[in-house]
């Protein structure tokens, strides 16, 4: 998604905004029952026929808040999209303080960009009144951190990724389960297998392209970067890394995938739900051997969940994803997940802040966490028998954190992943080689940042 274009007037006014906000704050973190009566909040968030966990959360909080504030009216407005809609919708709401939402859902990546935009609220202040903010890992706090060190997001919830399986697929293949490849050959070795004992089955799927968005950097080109000697972005030196030969290693590997059809095909690759026929067809059905996608899996196939599939704890394995030759620490994860923020524009900072701390309560959290099987950011929520429960899988997922990675935070960071999706596309189509798709990719970046951010190697 391109970024808007922020004037020095929308800056300026939303820095009164905060100021003004603070000042609010240190008078008061609870508007009394005579001040809030008659007021509005508008809340933004998303929901697909896929995912409806935090619709459902949204409901119940705002129940639970209207009971508490006396006159006070919640209007949910749920934005039917996929994450990059969304975040376009999202954008164009922003725009104009009348449309603006009060409290909104916020990707961890847009952070520090909205922040610049002038979008988010600085709650800082509200947040040391907040006796529950104590029970957040502190790790998951920095979701919502900008440049200026202040927390502008309230994390929902945090997600790893990982290699998901249908172990009857493998066993056809003659491949032993549980399965942990230790390199990416024998990710290719046992998916040729697969393809070997069924031409029908695609055998090991990594999205690539456009289409997929942020799914095509987190759940498959990173997961290979990342297992390189490379990096996208050096947090020591602040540059982003051109000319490595990571990238176009990880590059070379799609295009194997593709080019051998041990993926699904190009046409597919660039439909934006081709992941619900991961989820909803192929697994269930038994033809997808595995690919890689997120903690979250288990919510689209347990009870109430998209696509119910009674027994697919006994089918389904997971496994981590190996790094490119074995090398230490053995296996990599991407990390991401959502935050819940208040609109720099609202004019009830207050109000809305006491809404988000209502929707983010142990109750609420614990209900989101279970419903969309994600790591749980809340220590307490962390403990609970229902949470720990939740899915077979908890474990083995939870476990990843330590090999896992984050997307740099930084403003720029939407328009290089941008680029990486390009190239990705470019190779898996065939109009690029790995090698001519990485320099495209490396110019891209320049003319984006300058020379001044990029660092070789």
């Amino acid at each position: 998604m391109r970024r808007p274009v922020i004037y020095a007037p929308v800056k300026f006014a939303a820095a009164l905004v905060t100021v003004a906000a603070v000042l609010t704050a240190a008078t008061s973190c609870s508007p009394t029952p005579e001040a809030a009566a008659g007021k509005t909040l508008k809340i933004l968030y998303q929901k697909t026929d896929s995912f409806t966990a935090l619709d459902t959360v949204m409901q119940d909080a705002k129940k639970e808040f209207e009971a508490s504030n006396a006159g006070v009216t919640v209007d949910l407005q749920p934005i039917q999209a996929n994450d990059d809609d969304y975040g376009t919708k999202l954008a164009l709401a922003q725009r104009s303080a009348d449309t603006a939402p009060d409290v909104f859902y916020e990707d961890t990546f847009k952070v520090r960009s909205d922040v610049d935009a002038g979008y988010l609220l600085k709650l800082d202040p509200y947040l040391e009144k907040w006796d529950d903010w104590d029970a957040f890992n502190e790790a998951a706090k920095e979701a919502g951190r900008a440049d200026d060190g202040g927390i502008y997001a309230v994390p929902l919830g945090t997600d790893t990724r990982a290699i998901w399986y249908n172990k009857t697929v493998l066993q056809k293949a003659g491949i032993p389960v549980p399965w942990q490849p230790k390199t990416w050959d024998e990710i290719l070795t046992a998916a040729r297998a697969m393809k070997a004992a069924d031409p029908n089955v695609i055998p090991f799927n990594m999205y690539a392209g456009k289409g997929t968005g942020e799914g095509t950097v987190m759940q498959s080109f990173y997961e290979l970067l990342y297992g390189t000697d490379s990096s996208l972005y050096d947090t020591g030196e602040k540059k982003w890394v051109v000319g490595s030969q990571g990238f176009t290693d990880s590059l070379a590997f799609l295009k194997t995938l593709y080019e051998e059809k041990l993926a699904v095909s190009p046409a597919e690759a660039l439909d934006a739900n081709v992941w619900k026929k991961v989820f909803g067809e192929w697994f269930p059905q038994g033809k997808l051997g595995a690919t890689v996608e997120g903690s979250y899996t288990p919510s689209f196939w347990q009870k109430g969940g998209a696509y119910e599939w009674a027994g697919y704890e006994q089918d389904m394995g997971v496994a981590m994803f190996p790094t490119q030759k074995g090398q230490d620490p053995g296996g990599v994860s991407m990390s991401g997940g959502w935050t819940l923020a208040v609109g720099a524009n609202t004019r009830n900072p207050e109000l809305a802040f006491s809404f988000l701390t209502t929707a983010l309560n142990k109750k609420n959290a614990l209900a989101y966490d279970v419903s969309n099987s994600q790591i749980a950011v809340r220590t307490d929520v962390a403990s609970e028998p229902e949470y720990l429960a939740a899915n077979p899988f908890v474990k083995d997922v939870s476990d990843l954190v330590k090999v896992t990675h984050y997307r740099p935070a930084t403003a720029d960071y939407p328009r290089i992943s941008m680029a990486v999706q390009v190239a990705t596309e470019s190779v898996i189509t065939g109009k690029q080689s790995p090698e001519e798709a990485a320099a495209e990719y490396d110019a891209t970046v320049r003319k984006l940042v300058g020379e001044d951010k990029v660092l070789e190697r």
